[in-house]
């Protein structure tokens, strides 16, 4: 800072700069409530079909966002100016009473030009005449107040340059729209920038020389700035892409450092974890280092990391992948180039690759398995990223070249035909956690949202894409179950898939309905789904306790929110002019309830025939899966996506968040609550281990939710709901042979023999 810009500065600028960005702040927060209260509130209100449904929401959602990540950057753009305009000022005050000190003093300050200055007695002491009357003096004076001079104009040199330095960093952060950086002061987001460079000096030392308490300041450092923007965008330019590779590759070399041989099972995990974490929010980041680290990264990916631990960098790398949200094109651009890799170690997916040695490092700190197969951590960091998770599974693995079949896609790859390579946990056992791994970024692709989340206001509607991954799910499920069955553990993603499908599942039980588009709206794209396959595929998810209640919860949510729809849209059936309206709703509840009966019929099928297999599979399985289930967003009514509610709005609407106190609130509490209180008599929904018992209970249990509906929508009928228990036991009893003939007699509980 020059002494003559601080000692003479006009800060009327500088002043019209924070007044503006305080006004600036104040208009941009009325115009995000208006977007997220008006203009996305209302879409997600609106009766939204075909492309609108999609691509159209998205866009205003997206559009709300912007607008929150602008006022949130020009708050903490304006407090960063509203900081650096009270200290300059300060500084100014203190530099001018240090001269004006000084000069009492006999002592004058003198700019040089260049920045430089000097101070010097007006009239020194032993030159002074006899009658010269000069205050008390000496060279001591000069030295302390020139000290003082240089601290004030260092002060002010700092509070300059370090206003500018985050100021560029902020607009750096985005090359298009904004950025949601967010900070309280100048010092806050000063404090970020200077720690990411004292970390990443830290993580680029030699693993060998890297003591225990510089590990417990970089895993606590990246714990305390992991979500910060600027901080992570920072830490990962300065350490780079080799060097990101590099330090989680030296770290984990076995005996590289004895010194944290004690913190391997105690703290490399969370070090693995805020290390993914930070990563992850630096890829969001459009600075021109970033773009430069995430093309780097992709380029490394098949090379060798340090000679001595023999892992490449996709096996380094995809370890860090499994927090956080990467972004979008960053995971596509990997994704591909991890493929091409998997597919020459395994000569297009004929033969097994990223088998482990002896001597292979553990890269994988989380105990779950060893971390050295790359698309286990790849496939975790998609479960958190639906859109990059649908494009990768749509996305081709290998071209067949016979001309005769349709080239496989990865989804195909990695469900029907990899080699996966046999992996252990920290304890030695047999490790699940790769596919279970692809069961949670499916559940994202599908869905649209983060694995194990529920849908919510601002989540779209089923894309075209989705859809057609569904359709190949499903498929691929019907063709060969035990695709499925002998991996239960996916059963839980795979039935929230099918729960938040129910519209597109009822469709194909109930192929020919008349008017099946107006019973079972749908928003976005539906998948195509075949009858035989939807029974198959339902049947499969059935015979696991997670599959089955998230299903079950999902269905009865479903129909209960779609049966309150109609209550109160009665003309939304196609009306038979030779009927009266009243008569119209009544067929149209009676269908619906007979595809509920058939949904429960079929997964009840498949829960009796492994109850038949698995003697050790009791009732309690599933009554405890259910109870779990309850724990998705509180109620599971969230999964009625292509429904309109709030207060259900109509056809091909989304479903919103805030559904506590609809009927399909209080079903889901009946089925949970009494999931726990089974064998008492009160129970309406009774869990039993028979098909007759489930059978029961479901035609029950869909006469109560008739009658909660209709009173919902202000339109009791008392003989629409005694028509729909019959529906839905009719529909139950129609699943029978649905599944005897899907599944040719093979694979059936004898139940429904018996009771055939």
């Amino acid at each position: 800072m020059d002494l003559e810009a601080l000692r003479f500065a006009n800060f009327t600028l500088l002043d019209d700069a924070v007044d503006d960005w305080s006004t600036l702040t104040d208009t941009l927060e009325k115009l995000e409530r208006d977007a997220s209260k008006g203009l996305q509130g209302t879409a997600n209100r609106a009766n939204w079909a075909g492309v609108n449904a999609t691509v159209s929401k998205e866009f205003i959602g997206k559009t709300a966002g912007e607008f929150h990540d602008a006022h949130v950057q020009a708050k903490s753009i304006h407090r960063i100016l509203l900081d650096t305009r009270d200290e300059l000022k300060r500084h100014h005050g203190r530099l001018n009473d240090a001269i004006e000190r000084g000069m009492k003093k006999n002592l004058t300050v003198t700019h040089t030009g260049g920045g430089g200055f000097t101070v010097r007695m007006n009239i020194h002491p032993d030159r002074a005449g006899k009658h010269t009357d000069l205050p008390e003096h000496g060279e001591g004076d000069v030295t302390a107040l020139r000290d003082e001079i240089q601290r004030i104009l260092d002060d002010a040199t700092e509070s300059d340059t370090s206003a500018g330095k985050v100021l560029k960093a902020i607009a750096d952060q985005s090359t298009y729209g904004f950025s949601e950086v967010k900070y309280k002061d100048r010092d806050s987001a000063v404090a970020a920038v200077e720690s990411a460079d004292e970390l990443s000096r830290l993580a680029r030392k030699d693993p060998q020389d890297l003591t225990v308490r510089e590990f417990d300041k970089l895993r606590s450092g990246l714990k305390a700035y992991a979500h910060d923007p600027l901080f992570s965008e920072r830490f990962a330019t300065s350490l780079g892409a080799k060097g990101t590779l590099e330090f989680w590759a030296g770290i984990n070399e076995p005996g590289v450092n004895p010194d944290l041989n004690d913190l391997r099972q105690g703290k490399f995990d969370d070090l693995q974890k805020y290390l993914g974490l930070t990563l992850a929010t630096a890829t969001q980041s459009d600075s021109a280092g970033m773009v430069d680290w995430t093309r780097q990264m992709v380029d490394q990916g098949g090379q060798p990391v340090r000679t001595n631990s023999g892992a490449l960098g996709f096996q380094v790398m995809s370890n860090l992948m499994r927090w956080g949200d990467y972004d979008d094109s960053f995971l596509h651009s990997y994704g591909t180039a991890l493929m091409e890799t998997e597919k020459q170690l395994t000569d297009n997916g004929e033969r097994g690759a990223w088998e482990r040695t002896p001597n292979s490092p553990y890269l994988n700190r989380t105990g779950s398995d060893t971390g050295w197969d790359p698309v286990t951590g790849f496939l975790k960091g998609l479960s958190n990223s639906p859109g990059a998770a649908t494009t990768f599974f749509n996305d081709t693995f290998a071209p067949k070249g016979d001309g005769q079949n349709a080239d496989p896609s990865n989804f195909q790859y990695l469900f029907e035909q990899r080699d996966w390579p046999v992996e252990t946990d920290s304890s030695g056992e047999s490790s699940i956690t790769g596919r279970n791994n692809l069961a949670l970024a499916l559940e994202a692709a599908a869905t649209g949202h983060p694995a194990g989340e529920m849908p919510n206001q601002d989540t779209p509607a089923h894309s075209a894409e989705q859809s057609k991954l569904v359709q190949r799910i499903v498929s691929s499920i019907s063709e060969k179950p035990e695709r499925l069955s002998d991996h239960g553990y996916m059963s839980d993603s795979i039935g929230q898939i099918a729960s938040e499908y129910m519209p597109d599942i009822h469709r194909a039980l109930n192929p020919g309905t008349v008017g099946d588009k107006n019973l079972f709206p749908i928003a976005g794209s539906a998948a195509q789904i075949g009858e035989h396959d939807a029974t198959r595929f339902l049947y499969t998810v059935g015979r696991n306790p997670e599959g089955y209640a998230a299903v079950n919860l999902g269905q009865h949510s479903y129909t209960t929110n779609l049966m309150e729809y109609h209550f109160r849209n009665p003309e939304a059936y196609i009306n038979d002019p030779s009927f009266s309206q009243a008569e119209n709703l009544k067929r149209g509840i009676e269908n619906i309830a007979g595809a509920a009966g058939e949904v429960e019929g079929i997964i009840g099928a498949g829960r009796a025939y492994e109850n038949e297999l698995q003697v050790g599979t009791s009732d309690s399985d599933y009554n405890t899966a259910l109870e779990h289930a309850r724990t998705w967003g509180g109620t599971v009514v969230g999964i009625g996506i292509g429904l309109g509610t709030a207060p259900l709005a109509g056809p091909g609407g989304i479903v919103i968040g805030g559904v506590a106190g609809t009927a399909a609130d209080e079903i889901i509490d009946t089925i949970t609550k009494g999931s726990m209180r089974d064998g008492a008599g009160d129970v309406i929904y009774r869990n039993g281990e028979d098909m007759q018992g489930t059978k029961e209970s479901t035609y029950r249990l869909v006469e109560e939710a008739v009658r909660k509906a209709g009173e919902r929508a202000e339109h009791p009928s008392p003989h629409i709901v005694s028509a729909a228990a019959n529906a839905a036991e009719s529909g139950f009893d129609h699943a029978k042979t649905n599944v005897t003939d899907a599944l040719d007699g093979q694979g059936t509980p004898r139940q429904l023999d018996r009771e055939g």
